[in-house]
């Protein structure tokens, strides 16, 4: 079949501000009619499933901090569920600390989704958003400084429950921003759901039917957003999500539109989420009796910075699992986020890799595009909310 010819062949990134990172499209026109396209990824490629496999256990969490590095807690809970799955020890868990876990996952889901809101309105022109969204994120960044000390990459998870437990200003500030941020959800509609620029824009771009999403394994929320109600935690729980109600936000035009609805439902219930988690918590210990997985500091290791590194070498030598495979996933905001770990029997990963749902879901880019105008690129991009960081690792 002889190739339609094209009037030019231009790149869009990766220097450009609104491929959300170093993704670099290769675009050919005719007009301004997209008739083929191509991506290029790599520029941040840093390696992260190598650096792993050279590093102990506790020592890969901060480099998956900066894999998604606008969802640090949840790479470090995916990677942890599945080093508890080669020990057999998912069961021991402290309950409170699953319930911690997933407060905390929750509280990054709502972050992700305002970065990517504010982000995606800024870029089609809706300026007041961008300043509405990251003033909520600011407080939940001010939660995460509150009980992990860490405010982008809190450091919070740990291999058999998280690093402590939550303040009581903690609990008081996060029961305060739950009661007034439904009303902010509901602002931001106000401001984009039946504005006529923003529907013009979204509305039967970047048309992505439920057959398409399943044959090339998207997930998350562009998934739903084409009618397919996949999701980690109804499917596969983890933690404590098996306890909890909430509900999975489903769509079927799949558009930017409802990839935009799903975002915004997807918010109210994650706020519904953490309340059934601050009522069900129980109190109780926040990581797992084992001196193999964690090793109570003694009070005079505190003394001396000699006392620290001791301990923290017996406890970074203490982790070492089986023989064996395991796979373990959580539902990130972009979509289901795996880990699948080959151990030796060593205290380090013999070989890891992750399923980055950002680089399965800018996959289908090329073909999206196809019929599309240059101006519809952008919005087709945001609604996927790649994060490159992520796609290169």
């Amino acid at each position: 079949m002889e190739r339609e010819k094209v009037d030019l062949v231009i790149n869009m990134g990766p220097q450009h501000p609104s491929t959300h990172g170093v993704l670099r499209l290769i675009l050919e026109l005719k007009g301004e009619k997209i008739v083929g396209a191509d991506t290029v990824i790599g520029y941040v490629h840093r390696g992260v499933e190598k650096l792993a496999e050279s590093r102990r256990y506790m020592q890969v969490l901060p480099v998956f901090d900066r894999v998604d590095y606008v969802s640090a807690t949840s790479n470090e809970l995916g990677f942890v569920l599945a080093v508890e799955k080669l020990l057999g020890i998912s069961e021991r868990v402290p309950e409170r600390a699953q319930y911690l876990r997933v407060i905390m996952a929750e509280l990054t889901r709502i972050s992700s989704h305002l970065l990517w809101l504010g982000t995606h309105a800024l870029e089609l022109g809706a300026m007041s958003v961008f300043l509405y969204a990251f003033r909520e994120r600011e407080k939940i960044l001010d939660l995460f400084e509150e009980i992990a000390g860490g405010r982008l990459h809190t450091g919070y998870m740990r291999i058999g429950g998280v690093a402590n437990d939550a303040t009581p200003k903690f609990l008081e500030e996060l029961e305060e921003f739950l009661e007034f941020f439904p009303e902010k959800i509901d602002e931001y509609e106000t401001l984009l759901t039946k504005n006529r620029i923003w529907l013009s824009r979204t509305k039967g771009v970047g048309v992505i039917d439920k057959e398409t999403a399943i044959n090339w394994g998207i997930t998350g929320p562009t998934l739903r957003a084409a009618g397919c109600d996949y999701d980690v935690r109804k499917y596969y729980p983890y933690c404590v999500y098996d306890r909890l109600e909430f509900d999975v936000p489903v769509f079927h035009n799949g558009d930017v539109y409802d990839r935009y609805r799903v975002r915004m439902e997807e918010m109210r219930q994650s706020v519904r989420i953490i309340k059934q988690c601050l009522e069900k918590m129980p109190e109780g210990p926040v990581q797992i009796d084992d001196p193999h997985v964690f090793l109570p500091p003694k009070e005079e290791v505190y003394n001396t910075m000699v006392g620290l590194l001791q301990h923290f070498e017996l406890v970074i030598h203490g982790i070492k699992p089986p023989p064996g495979e395991v796979y373990a996933a959580v539902e990130g905001p972009r979509g289901e986020l795996g880990y699948y770990i080959v151990s030796d029997g060593s205290d380090k990963p013999y070989r890891l890799r992750i399923r980055p749902p950002s680089l399965i879901n800018i996959a289908i880019m090329p073909e999206l595009l196809k019929g599309h105008y240059v101006a519809d690129v952008i919005s087709i991009i945001g609604s996927l909310d790649p994060l490159m960081g992520e796609v290169d690792r």
